[in-house]
């Protein structure tokens, strides 16, 4: 039994270990939000020289942080439904950010952790948001992308997830 315990605690630990997570996995509705990517390692020993991230729809204002020795690219994707933001029409937005290490001294070894980070408005529904993570290496690749179905309820390569909680409405009060 002992060992038992001890094997499940262990893959737990090793799976907790095996992705690309977020910093803080939860953020309110509609709220301003800093989506911190870490990475924790490799893939299979070999160093990281690319990170692709690329956002679920609904987000606004996304803006990625540049990283000292990679360089940084961004696509972007026509909204289906345009909107306003001080003024000025918002037809588009941010769909996928690359972060490119230049050169092999900048490469993000497999014992080495870092954090790539971009900014962003979230959609004022509550609900799930997954941002599919592609990690390029030296040799070999992760497509973190994968979601939970009823067959595969612990995917392999599981996409980067964020709770999106409903918001919590001022307490009424009186006001100045």
């Amino acid at each position: 039994m002992r060992t038992t315990l001890t094997t499940m605690l262990l893959a737990l630990a090793g799976s907790a270990q095996a992705h690309i997570t977020l910093e803080q996995p939860e953020a309110m509705a509609g709220s301003s939000y800093r989506a911190v990517f870490k990475v924790g390692h490799g893939c299979n020993g070999a160093a990281t020289k690319e990170i692709i991230v690329t956002l679920p729809e609904g987000l606004r204002g996304a803006k990625p942080s540049p990283k000292p020795g990679w360089t940084l690219t961004t696509k972007r994707r026509m909204l289906k439904s345009p909107y306003d933001s001080h003024g000025q029409p918002i037809i588009d937005e941010l769909a996928e950010v690359r972060w490119l290490a230049n050169g092999e001294a900048n490469q993000l070894q497999d014992a080495w952790y870092d954090e790539f980070v971009l900014r962003t408005s979230l959609p004022v529904e509550a609900g799930e948001l997954a941002f599919a993570v592609r990690q390029v290496c030296t040799e070999g690749e992760w497509n973190w992308a994968e979601r939970p179905t009823a067959d595969n309820p612990r995917p392999r390569a599981p996409a980067v997830r964020l709770i999106v909680r409903p918001a919590v409405a001022a307490p009424a009060g009186h006001t100045h």
